[in-house]
């Protein structure tokens, strides 16, 4: 770890020194970085390793929507830094790679180019009732109640074949679950479905109370065909 933030610190001041001046970038205002952390609670007692996991579930699909590829490894880079409490590293990050601070936090910026850039906070900052993994024994003890907890509904989904059903699910069942569930019910391979809900592709950690839907909603499930060859 120690050796990796050497050579980003390297490369951060080589790329700063090239870097235009503040008031030179688009986007109007630009504050520096602040060293506040955002804070923010968890829906359920979270891991260190549940924690991230979530970060990584959201590198992995940021880049695939909007905004450049090298702005997106540039603003991890920099949340990192901010995670080790380098604050220097981090602003050096984000002068080398010329990204715009309206209000002084990653939660909202933008690039030279005017693309604006949104970081959760869970990427910026552990939640105050994270659970320390060594405590991992009463992590299970409270948040496994409270999963057992959710009332179970009927979850509308809708099939790109252009059937319609209806899975007995919580909101702590995850998309690989529902999976699950819909190949024993419709005996459709898991590796064929891709779940939608508001035009987002659903990854097979996201659990249903992440996507904020609500129960009279529907999921849209795009069934792929196997190929058949010969």
């Amino acid at each position: 770890m120690g050796s990796c933030f050497g050579v980003i610190r390297q490369r951060s001041r080589l790329s700063s020194r090239n870097a235009p001046s503040n008031g030179n970038k688009r986007g109007g205002r630009n504050e520096p970085l602040k060293k506040d952390k955002p804070k923010w609670k968890s829906d359920y007692p979270m891991t260190e390793g549940q924690l991230r996991s979530k970060r990584d579930e959201f590198w992995d699909t940021a880049p695939a929507f909007d905004g450049r590829k090298e702005i997106w490894d540039a603003l991890k880079a920099a949340a990192v830094a901010i995670e080790c409490n380098d604050h220097q590293l981090a602003q050096a990050i984000v002068d080398g790679a010329s990204i715009t601070l309206p209000h002084g936090s990653l939660m909202e910026c933008y690039d030279e180019l005017g693309n604006r850039y949104q970081l959760p906070a869970y990427c910026l900052s552990p939640p105050v009732n994270l659970v320390s993994e060594c405590n991992d024994h009463n992590a299970s003890e409270n948040a496994e109640p409270q999963e057992k907890k959710e009332k179970e509904f009927q979850l509308k989904v809708r099939l790109s074949t252009g059937k319609d059903l209806r899975l007995s699910v919580t909101m702590a069942d995850s998309i690989r679950q529902l999976k699950k569930q819909l190949q024993i019910q419709e005996d459709i391979d898991t590796a064929h479905q891709r779940w939608f809900f508001s035009g987002k592709l659903l990854t097979d950690k996201t659990r249903l109370q992440d996507t904020k839907i609500q129960k009279d909603f529907v999921i849209q499930v795009i069934v792929s065909q196997p190929i058949v060859t010969s």
